[in-house]
């Protein structure tokens, strides 16, 4: 099991870039007519006992934009959502270790064409599933201890990141099964990754988040000789010249307690903290003296009773809008191209109690999914 409530760790916030930045319940009543999206439950699933995760659409090949994936315990299942709130369930995974809890899946391409579910939880291995073959295509064995995210590289999807409980985070090829990158040592984090995530324009930089309260944003340009090497090695992976990288080139101390979840809107950063908030900031690095950067509050994203830690957020694939769940089963709706913010939908169901760990939304956003501690998944579709 995760652990559910958050430890204190101390850091400065800055100051807003952005005046008129708002209060939770200012921001919580400002349900605007001309934002306001009306979203309504049309399916309710539930694979057992033990709690979910992870939830992710696959947004990386347009033939399966209505796919998604789930985790959790030592299983991994594939749907499709159909018309008219229908879910159809495609395929189904169990890890050969029953005592394994899956906490991520990210959306992977190898060199054909086939889908892959790149996965990882408590025993701190990396399965690669194929899911043309539906067989595993590959485990990857090198972090020391469980994962809590795994990422891919939208501009090369045979690239993987992947974030854990040991402190690290590490590139991989998917395709290779070679371990690139590590990121750790002495300017790395100090105590657990929860999460990271790749630039969506800039090939060579990453930010990640942890249980030290600081995001840190990590260039791997002067290391992309190390990953073009990856995809034309042919000894074996353990052999391969794996490269450390210790220094990021901003640390970035925006929260005052454990950083959850992290993900660049441009050049901005979206990061979610346990205190009850997702703030979007300007990171700026100075290349001469890394680490040593600034960063800008641009915009904060209150988010009531979201003070526990492991719950992530999602975003629409234009980053339009991001979804986030909270411990009482409650999904929030936020507009990301409005200034002051707009909450444009507040999700509720009567029996839909359990914290909601992770959300996912649809190509669009007209589709939110969530799934939840008790084993749920809640499908909310918005209404013309």
């Amino acid at each position: 099991m995760r652990p559910a409530m958050a430890g204190g760790s101390t850091s400065n916030h800055t100051s807003s870039k952005v005046g008129g930045v708002l209060g939770a319940e200012a921001a919580l009543g400002l349900l605007t007519a001309t934002k306001k999206r009306e979203y309504r439950v049309t399916n309710k699933l539930h694979e057992g006992k033990r709690p979910l995760y992870a939830i992710s659409f696959n947004f990386l090949d347009a033939r399966y934009y209505d796919v998604f994936a789930s985790a959790g315990g030592n299983r991994i299942t594939v749907y499709r959502c159909l018309e008219g709130g229908l879910v159809a369930a495609l395929q189904a995974y169990a890890d050969e270790d029953k005592e394994e809890s899956y906490y991520t899946l990210s959306w992977a391409c190898d060199l054909d064409t086939a889908p892959l579910l790149v996965a990882g939880g408590s025993n701190g291995i990396i399965r690669v599933i194929n899911c043309g073959t539906e067989k595993i295509h590959k485990s990857f064995v090198g972090h020391g201890d469980s994962i809590n995210e795994i990422r891919t590289q939208a501009l090369n999807p045979s690239l993987v990141v992947s974030a854990s409980k040991d402190e690290s985070v590490r590139l991989w090829n998917v395709h290779t099964g070679i371990c690139i990158l590590v990121f750790a040592g002495a300017g790395g984090h100090r105590n657990e990754v929860l999460s990271v995530d790749f630039h969506p324009s800039d090939i060579y930089r990453i930010a990640s988040c942890g249980m030290d309260g600081t995001v840190k944003i990590w260039s791997m340009k002067e290391f992309w000789t190390y990953v073009d090497k990856s995809f034309t090695w042919t000894d074996l992976p353990s052999k391969f010249p794996t490269k450390y990288v210790q220094f990021p080139v901003l640390i970035a101390s925006v929260h005052s307690n454990y950083v959850d979840c992290n993900r660049w809107l441009g050049d901005f950063v979206l990061s979610k903290s346990v205190d009850n908030e997702t703030v979007l900031w300007e990171p700026k690095t100075k290349e001469q003296s890394p680490g040593e950067g600034s960063w800008d509050i641009l915009q904060k994203y209150p988010v009531p009773d979201c003070d526990i830690w492991f719950i992530k957020f999602s975003c629409d694939f234009h980053y339009n809008s991001i979804a986030i769940g909270n411990r009482d089963g409650k999904v929030f709706v936020w507009d990301l191209q409005s200034s002051p913010p707009v909450l444009i939908a507040r999700l509720t169901h009567a029996q839909c109690k359990g914290a909601v760990r992770q959300t996912a939304m649809s190509f669009d956003g007209s589709t939110i999914l969530s799934c939840c501690e008790d084993g749920s998944i809640w499908r909310w579709d918005s209404i013309s």
